[in-house]
């Protein structure tokens, strides 16, 4: 088992954000998260990707229990978290983003001076964007000159370039035309073919049917239930997100 959550809670004074919710995810699945605004989704991708800590509750990773103290500890973990925004640096290139924060270097001619090895980052940057089926002009090309999915593809592949077995995508197709969109989702598929767990956070029913192996349900801060995704069509996962009924 790759992820393991456990009575997880959230507490802020006297306002509950997540109670008693337990969730399991193996290698290469893809799980969606859904509900409501207020249902706690955020605050469980949060917690997960080490951005703040639990009040309550057990997280496990490959069976070993984990309490990060920032997401720079659950990155080197091996759980990268993609925001919608996805925080790059669009002014800056592609290969740039890819290596943000985790830069490669080699030694100069000078002794005890280490310079950028750009000529490496740019190679293994067109391997990770290889690897979901990506293949740009240039990868020194700046990211505003990019489209929504391919802005999204150098996202992932900066989690590549972390080694990560879980992705955690936060409505990663919102605000995105209909063949961006099905760029978007051809990337989560890649990343579960290569083996990449996926916890996917998202409004939209039609992509998480899509793409999900499973679906889990959270309303009020608490797990409703889960639902394979092969027994469910759009219409009836957003039934079930709307009335809190798994039947």
């Amino acid at each position: 088992m790759l992820l393991e959550i456990e009575d997880l809670g959230k507490t802020y004074g006297a306002v509950s954000a997540l109670s008693g919710v337990s969730l399991a995810m193996d290698e290469g699945e893809v799980v969606g998260v859904c509900g409501d605004n207020g249902a706690g989704k955020s605050t469980l991708m949060r917690i997960v990707a080490g951005a703040q800590p639990p009040s309550r509750g057990a997280v496990r990773l490959r069976g070993k229990p984990v309490r990060f103290t920032g997401p720079r500890d659950a990155l080197t973990a091996g759980i990268a978290a993609i925001y919608q925004d996805l925080a790059l640096a669009v002014d800056q290139s592609v290969y740039q983003n890819v290596f943000m924060g985790s830069e490669l270097v080699r030694r100069s001619w000078v002794p005890g001076l280490r310079t950028l090895d750009k000529r490496a980052m740019r190679e293994r940057s067109r391997e990770y964007l290889a690897r979901l089926g990506i293949e740009l002009e240039s990868v020194d090309a700046p990211v505003n000159r990019l489209s929504g999915g391919q802005r999204q593809a150098v996202a992932i592949s900066r989690a590549l370039r972390w080694e990560a077995a879980l992705v955690i995508m936060d409505e990663p197709t919102a605000a995105l035309g209909v063949r961006e969109k099905a760029r978007v989702l051809d990337l989560v598929r890649k990343l579960k073919e290569t083996g990449v767990s996926v916890l996917l956070v998202s409004h939209n029913m039609d992509d998480v049917v899509a793409v999900t192996d499973r679906v889990v349900i959270l309303r009020g801060g608490r797990l409703q239930g889960e639902v394979a995704t092969a027994d469910i069509d759009a219409d009836r996962l957003s039934h079930m997100v709307m009335s809190g009924r798994m039947q």
